[in-house]
This record gives structure tokens, sequence and C-alpha cells, in this order.
């Protein structure tokens, strides 16, 4: 009987065995006015940022009524992947966990591990490889394994690739901007300058990003390259020579630690200098339209841009656009491939070589240690 259970549960979970369940990994966010100082402690623990300093993070979600967008943003993905699956006929159970806020991924896992759930596979909402977008969610998810563990709940995490050229990803966010281009074109006449933006790091960070081997700056080159990939293919749709460059947002830290520049809004007022009148701003570093979208760019970036007169249209993030969201079912399932031994392909744009699955010791270090730990899980 045990094995004809066993048999039903893997067909049941078909092409993303040997997994028992995926799970959403996200940053998290509070979802009211006392869970902002909470959540920003977590965000930041170990950094010995005062809390003066994080009150006036704070005051960015207390405008907002002290509620991140990124909670709501992933329930809805979480729905979306679920109808994608449904629509595949892939009967995996489909979990939720966050790094900062509820729900815990700690807590998450350790419910499932309850229902006899021991091997889990992580589509995680960061795109890029830098520590903050792709090392430090594995540290985080092998705490929550190193957690379980001495509870006596032994679990297994695996996790997809970093996606930033992976099509799902990349061709949508082409199409928005292509999209986001055209139409303000045709409304005003006049070809929009493309800024497309991301979260800035320190350059420290950015010089150590990557696979581990020397080369560094991976994450500001990933970024490069999709914005001319994109900015290529905007200038083939509209006919016209469209202009594209990168900018930052989101700067913190110490004024004495270099971070990655420029930022948008110096960006936009040099731009106004030069001219220009019309600007697609592309939040192409970002999956949804979080805080740092709705603060930095909706409230910032417009400010300024309306101060040197220059019309902002700000197209929407990959959020739930169904060839995003058929990407990341396509990423698990290359994933699950991979963990069965199999070779699946691994598709990008054209030329463009996929991050592996599984980083090498030493990517993406965190220089707030003496030395790097390793990657954690899979």
């Amino acid at each position: 009987m045990a094995e004809l259970e066993q048999d039903a549960d893997e067909e049941a979970r078909g092409e993303t065995q040997p997994y028992d369940a995926v799970v959403l990994v996200s940053f998290g966010g509070p979802e009211g006015p006392d869970e902002v100082m909470p959540f920003l402690r977590r965000v930041t623990r170990g950094r010995g940022i005062p809390d003066e300093r994080l009150e006036e993070v704070a005051e960015h979600y207390h405008a907002f009524g002290g509620k991140s967008p990124i909670n709501d943003q992933n329930r809805a993905l979480l729905a979306a992947l679920t109808q994608e699956f449904a629509r595949r006929e892939i009967h995996t159970p489909l979990l939720w966990g966050n790094r900062n806020s509820e729900p815990f991924l700690t807590d998450t896992l350790r419910a499932a591990a309850g229902e006899g759930m021991t091997r889990f596979l992580a589509i995680t909402t960061s795109a890029y490889s830098s520590y903050s977008s792709c090392r430090q969610y594995r540290e985080d998810i092998a705490e929550s394994i190193d957690e379980l563990t001495q509870e006596g709940v032994p679990v297994r995490v695996d996790k997809i690739r970093q996606y930033w050229n992976h099509p799902g990803f990349s061709s949508t966010n082409a199409r928005i901007v292509s999209e986001g281009a055209r139409q303000l074109r045709d409304r005003t006449g006049a070809v929009p300058r493309l800024v497309f933006v991301t979260h800035s790091i320190p350059d420290a960070m950015d010089d150590t990003s990557g696979p581990g081997d020397g080369e560094g700056n991976a994450y500001s080159a990933q970024h490069e390259e999709l914005a001319r990939a994109i900015t290529e293919e905007t200038r083939a749709t509209l006919g016209e020579d469209v202009v594209g460059e990168l900018t930052y947002c989101s700067r913190s830290g110490p004024p004495t630690q270099p971070w990655l520049e420029p930022d948008v809004n110096d960006r936009l007022r040099e731009l106004a200098a030069d001219g220009v009148t019309h600007v697609v701003l592309a939040p192409i570093g970002f999956v949804s339209d979080h805080m740092e979208v709705v603060f930095d760019l909706d409230t910032e970036a417009q400010e300024t841009a309306a101060e040197v007169g220059i019309e902002v249209l700000r197209v929407p993030t990959v959020g739930i656009d169904p060839q995003f969201v058929s990407g990341l079912t396509d990423l698990a399932l290359e994933r699950a491939a991979e963990a069965r031994g199999e070779s699946p392909d691994r598709p990008t744009w054209p030329g463009a070589q996929p991050r592996p699955s599984v980083c090498a010791p030493g990517c993406c270090p965190n220089l707030r240690v003496a030395k790097p730990a390793a990657c954690g899980s899979d």
C-alpha cells in the first residue's frame, strides 16, 4: 500500500520530481506601522545600524500607511504560478516563505515537513548575481535548514538559477519597454530616452559579484547587457535611433562608501540640461512594484522629472505578466530535470550564457565576514 501511495505521489508531481513542493522565497515587507521597525531591524541585523538611521528609512513606509506592497505582490505571483501549474497539469504544492517578514521561510518549511515534505525547490524573486541578490538568499535558506535540522526536522532546499537573461524575464522586460516607448512616441511625437533603473549596491559588492574566479562586476555587467539588448529591440520595434542607459536608485550606507552610480535623480537632471524632454523609466532591476519602485521612482524620480521639465512614463515591472510566470515555471522544471540527473535546455537570449544552478565556492562573498561562508544550499 505504501508503495502505491508513493507511486501516486510521484505521478502527481510529474516533471517537478524529485521535489515535494515548490516554495516562493522573497524579501518580505511590513504590513502595518507596528511592523516597520522590527522589519528594518531584521533586514539590517549584524550591521550595527542605529535606530535613528532606520527611523529615516521607516518614513518611506509610513508615507504608504506603514505597509509595503511586496507581500500582496507575492500573493498575486503565487496565485499566478498556481494557475500556470494547473494549466500544465503540474500538481506539486506551491508554498511561500519570506526572509524578513511573515510568513517566514523557516515556519513555512517546518509546517510542510509536518505534512511529510522534505525536499523543496526555491523560486526567488531576484534575477541578478551579487551578494544581496543571490548569495544572501542562499545563506538565509541555509540558516532555515540548519535551524530545522537542530529541531530534528531535516529538509533539503535547492534553488533555481539567476534568471536575468532567461527569456521569461528578459523578453518580458523588452516587450514592456518597447510598448511603453511606442506609446510615448506616438502620443508626443518625441523619441524617448530609455532610462533603466536597478537597486544600487556598494562598489565593493559589485566588484566581488560573480563566479568567484576573480572576474567580478557581474551585477552591473548583467544589467548593462540586458539594458543594451532591450535598447536594441526597442530601436528595431520603433524604427528610431533610441538611446538607453543604466541608472541606480535606493542608495544607502555612509556617504564615504562608494555605491554604483549614476543615481536616477542626478541623471534626470543631467538629461534635462542636455535637452531631453521625454523619458521611459524602466525598473529592470526589480521583479515587482515594491517599495523601491513606488517610493524611489514613482515618488522621488517623478518629482525630480517634474522639477526639471521631463515627462516620464514609468513602465511596469514583470510582476505577474503571463510570459514571466511561464518563464519561472520553465526554470522550476529545468532545475528539477537537473536534480534528476538530466541535461535540459537552458535558454537565454542569443549568445548569452546562463548562470549555473549551483554557485561555485567563493561566489559573491559576504564582505562583512572575514572568511566567506559556503553558499549553503543548492
